[in-house]
This record gives C-alpha cells, structure tokens and sequence, in this order.
C-alpha cells in the first residue's frame, strides 16, 4: 500500500506546468531543429527560426512559450493500492496545483478558461478547472501525464465516422487543409481510431502526449498496420505543402500519432486533433516518496539559431502610415512595425459591434481611424517587463467583424495569426486595408519588440481587454494585401505543387 500525500501530489501538478511553460520537450526541440536545416520554403524557415529562436528565450527566461498558457489535460492511472492522504476529490487537488502554477508570481500565466461556456462567459482567474481523466489500473503508484493545450489547436479537433470501407488516410488529407493555420504548424497530429465517438476523441488527446519519434520509424520500418500508417500519414499530409504557419513548405507535421480501439462492425470512428508549435506536455510518476523532482533540460538541446530580422524587411511607421503606403505592399513581404498598435480580440471586437449597431461612441481610446489592431490577448507582466509573452491569435475568429470593423471605424489594418477566410478577404479588398501575420508559437520573442503598454478599455475583460502597445521593430508578415491576395492560399498551393505527390485539384 502506498500513501500519496495531498501536499505532494499538489505541488507535482504546480511544478510540472510551471515546467511545461517555458521547457520545450527535447524531442520537439531536435525534430523540429531537423525540420529547419531541411526546409526549402524561405518563409517557413524564417517562421520556424523564430519558433526556434523564442524557444531557447523562454528555456533561459523561465517565461511561456506562448500566451496561451492553455488549458490543463490531465490523464490519471491510479493504483488500486494507493491509498490518498486527503480530503480533497482528484479533481480538487489537481484544480490547486492548476491555480498555484498559473498565479505563481515569477512567472504568472495567463488564465484563459471561462465559465459558463455560453453566455457569461467570465474567466474564473485561475484557469480552473482542469480537464481530468482517470483511470484505477492495478499497483500502487500514481501515473501522471499532463499538457497545457492551446485554443488555437484544439479548436481545430476534426471528428468523423467512415464507414468501415472508407480510406481513412482520404478523410485526413481532406480534412487537415481544412484546419488551416491556426493550430501553428509544424507540430503533430493525434488521431484515434475505433472506440465510439467519445473513445476516439479520447485516444487521439492522448496520443499528443507520446513523443517524437517518426524518424526511428523510418529508419527500421514499420512492425504493424498502424506504424505503416504513420509512415504514410506522415509523408502525405506533409506533401500538402501547408508548411510552418501555413506559408508553405516542406513541414507541416513532425509526427503523427495514432491509437485504436476495437469498434462496433458497422462503424470506423475517427479523431484528429492537432499539437501546435507550443507543444508542452510531462509525464511522471508518483510513488509516495515526494513530489516529483523535474530536471531541467541542457540548453546544449537547443540549435543554434538566433533569429534577426531580414534585412530587406520594410520599417513602417504605425503612426504614420496611409491608406496609399499600405496599397505597395505585396503578399509575402516581411516589414517591422513601430508605433502605437491597439489590442483587440473576440470579446473586444464583439463590445465594439454592439455600441456601433446601438450608434453610441466608442470608448476613449479606441479610435481606430487609420490605425492598425493587434489580435492578442498577452500574459500579464513580471518584474520589470512591460507586458508578458504576447503573440496573436488565431484571426478567424475575427473574421465575422471584419467587414463592420473596416467600413464603420476607419481601421486600415489587422494583425493577427494564420489565414483569413473568404469572407474577410473580401472585405479587405472591398475597403483596401491588409491582414499581416505574426507567428505563432513566438510569443516571448514578440513581446520583446513592445516597449509600452497601456490599458485603454474593457478592463474587466483581463487578457482581451484593449490595450495600446507601444512597438519596436515588430516582426510581421504581408499575409493578405489590399487586392486581397493571400499568401495561406498561393505558398501551399506552391510548394504542394512543387512537391508533386498530392495533386493540387484534391485539395479544397
């Protein structure tokens, strides 16, 4: 019988997200490392060097890779001879190692979960509570596996049931383009096979947490249907030419994962959900003898990569700029921001419509005529920064307001991450304003180009207040221009061409 005591099992949680935050597992660091050195596409490489770049900062910073600190998984096998000292549910004790971790004051993450799911939807501060699943296994030890999964990935989770004839690796190369980029590629794909609708989505959460390893694979060959799976997997979603952040390239995954399960006779149900670039995940194991002691890695694991901004980049004066300097840049090219930039996402952009439809003025501050606006919602600051890791979210989410945005408050610009849909594209061309990209999975790095901040409006909002950053040299991306040309659609379409093993018609 082994005692695992509430104080130890408490502080394991704490540590380990701590940990996770800013430690990038060494296998992600050398695959994606391995990914860099091979690419061809100068965009993804350059997206990548910052990932790479911003990784190495925060393993010596000790602050998180990205803003979203994410929101806490937990997978628990229990022993059935374990025997709990406490009188706190699992749930509660893993909820206090979530609340200690994310309000630790060295190094503060940002809180992101809300409650209740609709309506309200006020941010509980702490970024409680954890999703937990439990297992009771035999023996007497405690095993722990944890991630902090980002918005962006998991909201772009695929389901579906086949029928038990249908190709599965047809479905996934239809469906991974669209998922666009979001989910800040080049990371990995976890898919579940079997089960029922609730299992395969389970197998394939839990598939995220294996490490890297497709190139072991390659190099001794698949044993069984599954691992020869992979290998296919792996080799044709990265002929889709997607590439690091969607620009296209020669990477867009680093592994794929899969698990099964039996299934009824008359069903194939599949997952997929993808790990972005801000892969953080630990497992460890608990035997009664204390919390759990974590090693730091040796930044000997990290490239050499430091990454500088291209010398050919354009300087823009956000303070300055016009409605005619915007209309000269082309899709792809790289520029640096400096200036006053506003901060704004989904609760913001949607308190913004709603004083517009009801013809009331905007807040002091929130003047955007001829202004650019930062989707971002950072971590909050420590010691003496200015503001804390602070790189965009995904723009979709932004999309439905685009049109109301350009054509009612004078806005001329947005900066956010990955593509923008059919509809804002079109609203972008209509008006004649641009969409640049900042990458994703670069927060720390970001952040280090914003010298001021200040809270203009929605304060009760927390991280998706609006905000004015004062910027420096912020490292951005020409991603939709004002002819509504979007590099999301023109990079994949040729590298995937230039590649020549998916034909390019198949995919949407």
């Amino acid at each position: 019988m082994t005692t695992i005591r509430e104080t130890d099992f408490i502080q394991s949680i704490a540590d380990a997200l701590q940990f996770i935050s800013y430690y990038h597992p060494r296998d992600y660091i050398q695959s994606l490392a391995a990914a860099y050195e091979a690419e061809e596409s100068p965009a993804a490489r350059d997206a990548m060097a910052q990932i790479l770049y911003n990784s190495r900062l925060c393993a010596e910073g000790h602050r998180p890779i990205c803003q979203d600190t994410g929101m806490v998984v937990v997978f628990l096998k229990i022993g059935m001879e374990v025997r709990w000292e406490t009188r706190m549910s699992v749930q509660a004790m893993v909820d206090e190692g979530v609340r200690r971790a994310y309000t630790h004051p060295d190094n503060v993450l940002r809180a992101s979960m809300v409650s209740p799911p609709i309506g309200a939807r006020k941010n509980t501060g702490d970024n409680t509570p954890a999703i937990v699943h439990t297992e009771l296994v035999p023996g007497d030890r405690v095993e722990v596996k944890l991630a902090a999964k980002g918005g962006g990935s998991e909201n772009k989770s695929k389901f579906a049931i086949l029928n038990p004839t249908d190709s599965l690796v047809d479905w996934v190369l239809r469906t991974v383009p669209t998922m666009g980029a979001g989910w800040c590629p080049p990371g990995m794909l976890g898919i579940g096979i079997g089960g029922s609708a609730e299992k395969s989505m389970l197998m394939a959460k839990e598939a995220l947490m294996e490490p890297i390893d497709i190139h072991d694979l390659k190099a001794r060959g698949p044993s069984d249907p599954i691992e020869a799976l992979r290998l296919e997997l792996y080799e044709k979603v990265n002929a889709l030419g997607i590439g690091a952040q969607g620009l296209g390239g020669l990477t867009t995954v680093l592994d794929v994962k899969i698990h099964s399960y039996p299934t009824h006779a008359a069903s194939l149900p599949v997952a997929m959900i993808p790990n972005c670039a801000a892969t953080r995940h630990l497992e460890f194991t608990l035997d009664g003898s204390g919390p759990v002691a974590l090693d730091p890695p040796s930044l000997d694991d990290w490239p050499a990569v430091v990454w500088e901004a291209d010398s050919s980049a354009k300087r823009v004066n956000l303070d300055s700029v016009t409605r005619d300097e915007i209309a000269t840049w082309q899709p792809g090219d790289r520029l640096l921001l400096s200036g006053k930039l506003l901060t704004g996402r989904d609760a913001a952009h949607q308190r913004i419509v709603d004083l517009l439809n009801r013809g009331e003025p905007l807040p002091d501050g929130v003047d955007l005529t001829n202004r650019f606006i930062y989707y971002v919602g950072p971590v909050d600051p420590v010691r003496d920064e200015v503001v804390g890791p602070a790189g965009p979210t995904t723009s979709t989410r932004m999309d439905k307001f685009t049109e109301q945005m350009l054509s009612q408050t004078g806005l001329i610009g947005m900066v956010g991450k990955a593509e923008r849909g059919p509809t804002a594209i079109e609203a972008i061309k209509r008006h004649g304003a641009v969409y640049l990209m900042a990458v994703g999975g670069a927060a720390y790095l970001v952040a280090k180009a914003i010298k001021g901040s200040r809270l203009v409006a929605f304060e009760d909002l927390g991280m998706e207040a609006v905000r004015e950053f004062e910027v420096e040299d912020m490292p951005v991306t020409v991603a939709v221009d004002s002819r509504g040309e979007s590099v999301h659609q023109t990079g994949p379409a040729k590298w995937r061409s230039k590649i020549g093993l998916i034909p390019v018609e198949v995919v949407p």
